[in-house]
């Protein structure tokens, strides 16, 4: 039969349509009565004969929940695979279908029971939520006619409103739902240990699904208006970035913020949202159903290119809808759970400071590695931690129950009543664990023979007090500064900085503090600092470097320093030291400082973090101008094994326990013992024992890790005679293997140390 275009057959004003159908939902009657008078609506709306919804039940089931013209007794008792009919094939593909002939269709499917062989035009749009079809809406009519787009429009428009109602679990269950959709279903995801531990709370997203209340607007005009301010503010600030930020026109950072900006002037994108506001949706239910029919519709295709293409138009509709919703990044405290776990694709660090770290339990990341200073402030905030956990902010959504056991690599979504009982179990154990370790607090840290570990806490914002004061623990071995510099909007002045360095006295009198001068910049950016974009920030401007280029800076902060340490010791410690040369000038401006200052500490110790290997070749001289050194592992492993520290497919490129790192371990100890120059280790492999039982076979007596590290290091320690495991690491360092790690573990087990 020809198709012939629909000339005849009008669609009431889409605007009164969505207004008689916002009444209906309001209304406090029975949820069935109320989708029997919506499609009852729609029928009449549409000058139709028919008009049927579909929703998803578990089991890829599509069943008939509610009909204006089909047979009474087919509601509830007709049922579609996914696939399967014009219906199903609707839902499987997520797009429409137009038909003017129905039953010449190949997909069309013969249900005697609803009577639908009268009727032969066909128009049916998915029910969409995160783009994919949680239900169908069909409209059918007797005459051969197709449906025109305007139709098509107004009847996806509608189905966007439906969805509310489909998910509002008064139909189906929304765990059935979720189940159908591969949703809300228990889920176990693995990946990577940034920081140890297990927590149980509910999830918070950072950059959270973005919840519409208002889906029908009273007034279109005012909701272009919102839509078109919103829009312009959004291309302003893309716009700006690009102006001020100094990116070449080559720079891949500047090229994905100009992509963005052309992707808000797509004139074919706006005009989609237009129709949409103007067919009587709010502003932000034009920008959803447009973002919803996109996603599905490309999410159809394999292109990996297109599937990036799908992310970026998810980010800037994300942007459009934070505005128009006034919905900041971060949420607000009195938003946020008294105990949650944070679920990101990736976070900088200063933005994991934004969040109370008195509630924060936990870390989820789809992104990231074991070295990258997101995972050293979540070690400092002391939360249990993991990277590279796939699609964790597709299958994790907000208020939902996370089990997260960085000790295992595993994160457990809604997990079901048998697995919570299981991990409370483990939960329990590591609780008990912690006990155990918590009973060392006042047994020093001395080896079976006798020979006594300094143990130190790394520290930041968050200084565990309780953990530094207990018996074998030194004081803080490294104290970084940086960190209150990344979490303000301007330098913080000398009042600011010495106030804060006080603190750290009063909470540990008698106690060793090691401050570290600042390490900003590079790719631990802050907002009054601007040195563009560095193609390598981690070997860029920063730390050491951007104070001897701006002295100011750094005498500001030596000037604070000196200031609370009044007549204490005081320790301090430069970050990024490339050449002996360096060292000497930060020390100058330091020693200058404490000429004029009106109050001076009782001593000063001066030394470096070894991380850049140039300075390795120059460690005779060094030991002559510094008091300590202590080696950094993270900075100094990533330059060593050219290997980016903060990329996530480069996290498994090297072993820290490979001979190579450990000779080099041995060769600052043995320079600085002739020196009488202490040495510390205070990167991130100290704080995991079996590594650590490496690097004191090697020579290191001092380590310094964060607060949690401390107890399991003590046992490790108390259950070691060194002078064995000495002889031990010297056979090994001459091997030439990638790693030793098998070898020193069968050690450890073979002699009962706790690792």
């Amino acid at each position: 039969m020809p198709r012939i275009k629909n000339t005849k057959i009008q669609t009431s004003s889409p605007l009164l349509l969505l207004r008689q159908i916002r009444d209906v939902m309001a209304q406090a009657a029975d949820a069935q009565a109320r989708l029997d008078q919506v499609v009852t609506i729609i029928a009449r709306g549409f000058s139709s004969e028919v008009c049927s919804v579909y929703l998803l039940r578990a089991g890829d089931i599509l069943e008939l929940y509610a009909s204006q013209g089909l047979k009474k007794s087919s509601v509830h008792l007709t049922r579609l695979q996914v696939g399967q009919g014009l219906v199903g094939s609707i839902a499987a593909s997520a797009a429409p279908l137009n038909l003017a002939d129905a039953q010449s269709h190949p997909k069309f499917e013969y249900r005697p029971e609803t009577g639908e062989e009268i009727y032969n035009s066909f128009v049916g749009v998915p029910i969409l939520q995160g783009g994919k079809a949680i239900g169908v809406l069909v409209v059918q009519g007797k005459a051969a006619r197709e449906y025109s787009p305007d139709q098509v429009e107004v009847l996806q428009t509608v189905a966007m409103v439906l969805s509310e109602l489909a998910m509002s679990g008064q139909f189906v269950d929304r765990q059935e739902i979720a189940t159908a959709t591969g949703g809300l279903v228990a889920q176990q995801l693995a990946g990577v240990r940034l920081a140890p531990g297990m927590a149980k709370a509910v999830a918070v997203l950072h950059q959270p699904q973005l919840v519409i209340t208002q889906y029908v607007s009273a007034d279109p005009d005012h909701e272009k208006e919102r839509f078109e301010k919103a829009l312009r503010s959004l291309q302003e600030s893309f716009d700006h970035y690009i102006q001020s930020s100094g990116l070449s026109e080559d720079d891949e950072h500047r090229q994905i913020i100009e992509t963005y900006l052309l992707f808000t002037q797509d004139r074919g994108w706006i005009a989609r949202i237009n129709e949409a506001v103007v067919s009587g949706l709010t502003a932000e239910a034009a920008v959803r159903k447009v973002q919803e029919e996109l996603q599905a519709r490309m999410s159809q295709m394999a292109s990996p290119y297109i599937k990036e293409r799908i992310q970026d138009l998810e980010d800037l509709s994300n942007h459009l809808l934070q505005a128009l919703l006034g919905k900041p990044v971060v949420p607000k405290p009195h938003d946020l759970p008294e105990s949650f776990i944070l679920v990101a694709r990736s976070i900088g660090p200063a933005e994991l400071l934004d969040y109370d770290h008195k509630r924060l339990k936990g870390l989820i990341l789809e992104e990231g590695s074991i070295t990258s200073h997101t995972a050293v402030i979540a070690r400092a905030m002391d939360i249990p931690a993991l990277a590279k956990v796939e699609k964790a902010t597709t299958v994790i959504r907000p208020g939902d129950t996370v089990i997260l056991d960085a000790e295992g690599n595993q994160v457990y979504v809604r997990p079901s009543p048998e697995i919570e009982l299981a991990m409370n179990r483990h939960i329990d154990q590591y609780a008990v664990r912690a006990a155990e370790y918590e009973g060392l607090r006042d047994a020093p840290a001395v080896t079976r023979d006798g020979v006594r570990i300094s143990l130190n806490v790394n520290a930041g914002l968050f200084v565990d007090s309780k953990s530094v004061l207990q018996a074998g623990v030194d004081g803080i071995g490294l104290y970084r500064t940086e960190l209150p510099y990344m979490t303000s909007p301007t330098f913080p002045d000398v009042e600011t900085q010495a106030a804060l360095y006080a603190s750290m006295y009063a909470q540990l009198p008698g106690k060793r503090v090691i401050f570290r001068s600042f390490d900003i910049g590079g790719d631990k950016k802050v907002p009054y600092l601007h040195a563009g974009e560095e193609e390598n920030p981690a070997m860029g401007w920063r730390a050491t470097r951007i104070g001897l280029d701006r002295p100011g800076i750094l005498r500001t902060q030596f000037r604070a320093l000196i200031n609370a340490s009044a007549g204490q010791p005081l320790w301090v410690m430069f970050p990024f030291i490339a050449q002996l040369s360096e060292f000497d000038a930060a020390k100058h401006l330091l020693e200058q400082e404490l000429e004029t200052a009106e109050t001076r500490p009782s001593s000063l110790k001066v030394g470096l973090m070894l991380e850049i290997p140039s300075i390795l070749w120059q460690l005779d001289a060094l030991m002559q101008h510094a008091d300590f050194v202590s080696i950094g592992s993270n900075d100094l492993m990533q330059f060593l094994f050219a290997c980016d520290r903060g990329a996530a497919h480069m996290a498994d490129a090297y072993d820290t326990l490979s001979p190579v790192m450990l000779r080099v371990v041995h060769e600052v100890v043995s320079k600085a013992q002739g020196h009488n120059v202490e040495v510390s280790f205070c990167g991130e492999m100290a704080r995991r024992p079996l590594d650590a039982l490496a690097l004191l076979g090697v020579g290191i007596r001092s380590l310094s890790v964060s607060a949690s590290g401390i107890g399991p290091l003590k046992a490790m320690i108390r259950s070691l005679t060194l002078s064995e495991l000495t002889d031990y690491l010297h056979y090994l360092l001459q091997s030439n293997e990638p790693t030793v790690r098998h070898w020193l573990a069968a050690y450890a087990k073979d002699h009962g140390i706790v690792v």
